[in-house]
């Protein structure tokens, strides 16, 4: 492939949907941006099955890069990944994970990781995704290039995944990052919570004050026992 030039080229990129015949070309492409080894069936998924969104980025033809995004219900997230969303959503509420987002090298600072992961938001917040209230991603810890990327982007840093990759017989510190769309929100932490009963307290006469306290006390615990559910301590798993 020909140098790429030094000038943007973002207007002479095509984007596409993967197809099968991509496979070949994709596998260079992965083994140059990642360090994972992806099996053979992880290409065949992705090219084929309507279950992703697979997008490639394409100059003279040629891919240069690629998004690969599944778009599931939340209860089918991992269980390192099940407190993304509140447990107060119903299940049919959905997410979309980002597998993999890569830009050849000589492409890369022309704006293309963006234009794919835009494109990306774009069908997500689409009238007819608006069941879809998150965007989440994992992403190593040493990888600070793309964490920079993703908080450009408004992504917030979710949880610490020790020993998360398994990478070259050894294992590799992750993070998980989200992005909440659609009115989705963050579930609810300790933290809020006591502000929350903080400020409810504040404005409350204090003959009232014993009774509402003893209420949301009642009512944190519930929170607490429920969360304590979701949060399964999840085994250690390599991607």
């Amino acid at each position: 492939m020909n140098q790429a030039p030094t000038f943007s080229i973002q207007h002479q990129v095509q984007l596409r949907f993967l197809s099968p015949n991509d496979i070949p070309n994709i596998k260079k492409l992965c083994a140059e941006c990642f360090p994972i080894e992806y099996p053979d069936t992880w290409y065949n998924d992705i090219t084929a099955s309507s279950r992703f969104y697979a997008l490639a980025a394409t100059f003279n033809m040629n891919i240069i890069a690629m998004i690969v995004a599944e778009i599931k219900s939340r209860t089918k997230c991992n269980k390192e990944d099940a407190d993304i969303m509140s447990s107060q959503y119903p299940a049919n509420v959905q997410v979309a994970y980002i597998l993999s987002l890569g830009v050849h090298t000589e492409f890369r600072k022309h704006g293309i990781a963006s234009l794919l992961l835009d494109n990306l938001l774009s069908h997500v917040t689409s009238p007819e995704n608006q069941n879809c209230k998150a965007v989440y991603l994992h992403v190593l810890t040493t990888n600070t290039v793309a964490i920079r990327f993703y908080e450009k982007r408004n992504f917030l840093r979710h949880s610490f995944l020790p020993y998360y990759y398994s990478i070259k017989a050894g294992h590799q510190d992750g993070f998980s990052y989200v992005l909440y769309i659609n009115g989705g929100q963050a579930p609810i932490t300790i933290v809020d919570y006591f502000r929350q009963m903080g400020m409810s307290l504040v404005n409350i006469s204090p003959c009232k004050l014993p009774a509402r306290a003893l209420q949301m006390t009642g009512t944190f615990l519930r929170w607490a026992v429920t969360m304590a559910t979701v949060n399964i301590p999840s085994s250690i798993t390599g991607r």
